[in-house]
């Protein structure tokens, strides 16, 4: 308690003095304690060097181990989406019970028609899609995904060439390759003449990266690959359409429901989605790529949780005396809570730094890591919230020390 004296009062002569006993608040504000904790708690950190890299490494080892698995995770979803995203179609007329872009089954070409005649369709074009085989001059054979795909609009591509031109389709025999491809096919060239399922097909042009979870891509006549793939006349592996400017796709899509039957209409967001969740959940690539991912995340957890409580414990004495002078366990969880922040974005800066030249390096056609801006910026939030969360450890130490334990 502090007394504040009043000023000195004359009264008939004589000098009296009063007081009054008013208790005068010397506790610094709510922000002043914030920033002087984290201050502290900064220098703290930076004063132990070896402690300080061994914990921002763990968060590096996090980041950079969670980031490559979700990256190629990712990368290779958007390997098998990228044909409906490159396809140039609204809607997607596809065999019922269609989860994923395959062969083998087909729909009827009625289908085709049907779409053609709804309104709010601007065209509407059939494509084939299944299997084949290249023997290469070694005696070898090399499987590739055939895409037949109809002239002069070539929706479904090819797209990426890289060396031809889209034009050599219309040659007889005459197909795309993949460009990464052309070593494997026995040094593949412009020209060059190879055995595809039994026919004998000249390479006529070269695309760059469509490799998707799979055999690589390759382009050729419809009515050609119609021969390749001993597909009917009357069928087709899927329709793609596309609908009049200014038009729903949605309100389109119901209508041609209203058309067809035994077929399956999707929006292309729809076909993306579907395939996404299959390549995810049904093949089992979600649970590998989420189950590293998960142990990135614990290994960060634990060193820092055993970094920041053994840097509690060497430090007892030092927590006793801010205890001492006034702090409550409020500021020093506040302290805690800034180094687990610091230490939480520097590890995550490097991490991220570190991860993008990976991919930079690990970056070719079969496989290129995807980090989408929600990736990077739902890694600092929560690597954040995984380095406070682990300093819980700590504070339920440091809520143990006593101020009398400074002066045994």
């Amino acid at each position: 308690m502090v007394v504040s004296v009043d000023p000195i009062v004359m009264e008939g002569g004589e000098a009296t003095v009063t007081s009054s006993a008013r208790p005068i608040s010397t506790r610094a504000s709510a922000w002043q304690r914030i920033r002087t904790m984290v201050l502290l708690g900064l220098s703290m950190m930076f004063f132990d060097k070896a402690k300080l890299i061994g914990t921002v490494l763990g968060v590096v080892f996090a980041v950079v181990l969670t980031n490559q698995q979700l990256g190629i995770g990712l990368g290779l979803v958007d390997r098998n989406v990228m044909f409906v995203d490159n396809a140039k179609a609204d809607l997607w007329i596809a065999p019922p019970s269609t989860e994923t872009l395959q062969g083998g089954r087909t729909v009827p070409m009625s289908a085709l028609y049907a779409a053609r005649t709804t309104p709010g369709v601007a065209w509407a074009e059939p494509l084939l899609f299944g299997g084949g085989v290249v023997k290469t001059p070694t005696g070898g054979t090399e499987a590739i995904t055939l895409i037949g795909t109809k002239y002069p609009r070539y929706a479904g591509g090819p797209w990426n060439i890289v060396a031809g031109d889209v034009i050599a389709l219309r040659r007889p025999d005459t197909m795309t390759f993949e460009d990464s491809e052309r070593e494997t096919l026995g040094s593949l060239n412009l020209g060059s003449v190879r055995e595809v399922s039994g026919r004998r097909m000249t390479a006529g042009a070269f695309t760059w990266g469509l490799e998707p979870f799979g055999p690589s891509y390759a382009f050729v006549d419809y009515d050609t690959a119609r021969e390749l793939m001993h597909t009917a006349r009357d069928e087709a592996s899927y329709v793609l359409v596309g609908v009049e400017p200014g038009q729903d796709p949605l309100r389109v899509k119901r209508a041609i429901e209203a058309r067809t039957s035994s077929v399956k209409v999707m929006t292309k967001a729809e076909f993306e989605a579907s395939i996404r969740y299959f390549v995810l959940f049904k093949q089992s690539l979600g649970a590998s790529i989420g189950a590293s991912a998960l142990f990135g995340v614990i290994v960060g957890f634990v060193i820092v949780a055993l970094s920041m409580f053994s840097s509690v414990i060497d430090r007892l004495r030092e927590f006793g005396t801010l205890k001492a002078v006034g702090a409550t366990n409020g500021d020093l969880a506040v302290l805690l809570f800034g180094q687990s922040v610091a230490y939480a974005w520097i590890g995550t800066l490097v991490g991220l730094f570190l991860v993008t030249r990976m991919a930079a390096a690990m970056r070719s056609p079969k496989l290129t890591l995807d980090f989408p801006p929600a990736l990077t910026i739902g890694t600092v939030v929560g690597m954040t919230l995984i380095c406070i969360l682990a300093s819980t450890l700590a504070l339920l130490r440091i809520r143990k020390v006593e101020p009398a334990m400074v002066f045994r």
